[in-house]
This record gives structure tokens, sequence and C-alpha cells, in this order.
């Protein structure tokens, strides 16, 4: 093998290495003897050996998992809290040359965020305002990280890990809550019951026929049950005129 051989051989050999191909979600930053030349990709592009060096970024969209975080209520509980956050580069420069590393600052921003907003809400807040206190978290997370070329588009809050004690005082405050429901409906029944009585009495009152109308209608109902006794008022003006003569003989 001759020289020229070797030397087609080798130049070849550099012509591969320098060509890059990137997928469709993939970008790569390229520095050219330490300095951000451009953005390149996806597709097939060539560097120069020695010269250029590439970091390459994913656009797609980066599944996040916040570790349960210690967290002290407004109304001072301790719980356990865990997220999920859903985040995607939309600057690639930015998220290199702005931060270190921009999946573990992310991270932690927001650990910090998680806590010092939820330290903010009372548990029956946290328990019952969930979509609020996301939208919240996801708003202070993508503004802090907007900067770094960085996108969240959601944070979810997972699991809220409640100290047994309290779980017992929540069901006993739940169970309490169940009864002043079902006295409060009762009483709202009774009252409208009344409200009905009241009504019906006023009617019947004004027209007298509609008082014996109703007393028979009773004395027939009563009939079909095969009771063995039946009871019918007579009204108290029948005994009025006994009543003053027994008051006069005496």
């Amino acid at each position: 093998m001759g020289v020229t051989t070797i030397l087609i051989v080798v130049i070849i050999l550099i012509i591969l290495s320098s060509i890059k191909v990137l997928k469709e979600y993939e970008r790569a930053i390229v520095f050219r003897l330490g300095r951000f030349i451009k953005v390149k990709g996806p597709g097939i592009f060539i560097l120069f050996p020695g010269i250029d060096k590439m970091t390459k970024v994913a656009l797609r969209v980066i599944t996040m998992d916040v570790p349960p975080q210690d967290v002290i209520t407004k109304d001072n509980i301790s719980i356990k809290v865990n997220a999920v956050g859903y985040f995607r580069v939309f600057d690639p420069a930015k998220a290199i040359l702005e931060v270190e590393d921009f999946l573990y600052a992310t991270s932690q921003l927001a650990q910090t965020t998680l806590r010092s907003v939820l330290g903010e809400y009372e548990l029956d807040e946290i328990l019952g305002q969930r979509e609020k206190i996301n939208l919240r978290l996801q708003k202070i997370i993508d503004q802090q990280t907007d900067p770094w070329g960085i996108k969240v588009s959601t944070v979810e809050i997972k699991h809220v890990d409640i100290p047994q004690d309290m779980q017992r005082a929540i069901a006993r405050q739940a169970e309490a809550e169940r009864e002043r429901r079902a006295k409060v409906i009762h009483a709202e029944g009774e009252f409208q019951a009344a409200d009905k009585i009241n009504r019906a009495a006023k009617i019947i009152g004004e027209t007298p026929v509609g008082i014996q109308l109703r007393f028979l209608q009773t004395l027939s109902k009563v009939a079909t049950e095969k009771n063995s006794t039946t009871i019918f008022p007579v009204p108290i003006d029948l005994f009025t005129p006994f009543i003053k003569k027994f008051d006069k003989e005496k």
C-alpha cells in the first residue's frame, strides 16, 4: 500500500468522522475553538475535526419526577408531598449556554418551589384545591426556567402523605360534617312540611265544606286498613247547649 493510498484512506476517514446526523427531535450546539457558532440539525451536517465540538440537546417533552418533600402547611401540619413535572427545551442554545445542567437545575427549582408554595396553604386547601395549586406551581417554575430556554407545561401533585393521627382527625371531622348535613337536611324537611301543612290548613279553613271532605277521606282511608276501631271526631259545638244547661242547674 503506497503513501498515496494511505493518504486517501485517512482523508476518507476524516470526512466520514466529520459527517454528523441528528434525529428530528435533536439539535446540536456547535462550538468552534470554544466559541458558540450556531445550532444545527436535524439531518446531516459537517463538523471540522479538531476544531468544532458539539453538544446534543433533545427537544422532546421530558418527564421529571419530583421526590417527596417535607412540607409544613400554614396550619402547622407536617406532610410529605411528591409531584411530577413535564417540560421541554424550546431554545437549545440557552439551555446549554445559560445553565450548567438544565435537567438538574429544573429539578432543584421544582423541589424548592413545591416546598415554598405548599407552605402557604392549609391542609384542607392542599387536598381540595389541587388544580389551583398545580397551575400556580407551573407558572412560578416556568417563569424562572424561561431564561434557560425551557418551557414547563405541566406540574401535578401526585401524592400527599398525611400522618396517621391527622388522618384519624380528618375522618372524625368528615363524620361530624356528614352528621351536621343530615341534621340540616332533616330540619329543612320538617320546616317545609310544617309550611305545607300551615298553607293547607289555611285553605281548608276558608271552606268549611273542605273540612268535611277531608274528614270523609280520612275515614275511607282508615276503613281500607281493616281496623277494628274507627274514631269519629265530633265538633265541640254540638255539646255547647248541654254544657250551658248543666251550668245553669248548678
